[in-house]
């Protein structure tokens, strides 16, 4: 039987931008990079469409990402865990509030 080997996928952390959509969400990706030819760091920003199997990002959140095949003609990553919620509060108590 052939092994088959299990790849490492690559992993983003962002900042959703946008919940509009049904099951999909815009995250939008910062990086750092060191300036060509002054060598200061630049902040560079990707924007990414990631599949949200629950429709529980909201606008705001921070988020973990993972790579993945490609679910639709721009959609090639899926969230993995909400790091931190928009309001600083878990959505538990959130909810509690109300």
């Amino acid at each position: 039987m052939a092994e088959t080997k299990k790849r490492r996928r690559a992993t983003r952390v962002g900042v959703v931008t946008s919940d509009a959509m049904n099951k999909s969400v815009v995250i939008r990706v910062d990086r750092t990079v060191p300036h060509g030819l002054y060598k200061r760091y630049i902040k560079r920003s990707a924007k990414c469409m990631a599949h949200d199997e629950n429709n529980e990002c909201r606008t705001g959140d921070t988020v973990e990402i993972v790579e993945s095949r490609p679910l639709s003609a721009r959609k090639r990553w899926r969230v993995r865990k909400i790091i931190r919620p928009a309001g600083g509060e878990t959505r538990a108590e959130a909810a509690k509030g109300d």
